[in-house]
């Protein structure tokens, strides 16, 4: 019996648009969202639901200013993080400082790796 390479990722879920990339997507967003700079609650709340298709790979900020905010906003407080929480510049990347082997470990087990 002939094990095609396509069905294996298809049934652990590594295939695009599968259970594993929609998996770490959404937990992207989910730990991106305390960081995102909060104004009027746009670039935060709705600028990623219009540009963003789960399981794509690719979270999209549509909002006009959100690559300004993303490289330049100076928050309320120094070093472009708000005073009293983690809202401010360069969001993702300080996300993914924090929780990349967080959502990497939890990408393992859903396509079966421990």
């Amino acid at each position: 019996m002939m094990i095609h390479t396509d069905d294996i990722i298809r049934r652990r879920g590594l295939d695009k648009g599968g259970r594993v990339q929609k998996f770490v997507d959404s937990e992207v967003m989910r730990y991106c969202d305390p960081m995102t700079p909060f104004r009027t609650g746009f670039l935060k709340n709705d600028s990623w639901r219009f540009g963003t298709v789960i399981g794509s790979g690719i979270i999209k900020y549509v909002a006009k200013y959100a690559r300004k905010n993303y490289y330049e906003n100076g928050g309320n407080g120094k070093e472009g993080v708000n005073r009293g929480g983690q809202r401010g510049r360069l969001w993702f990347a300080r996300m993914k400082q924090k929780f990349l082997k967080v959502i990497l470990d939890g990408a393992r087990k859903i396509a079966g790796r421990r």
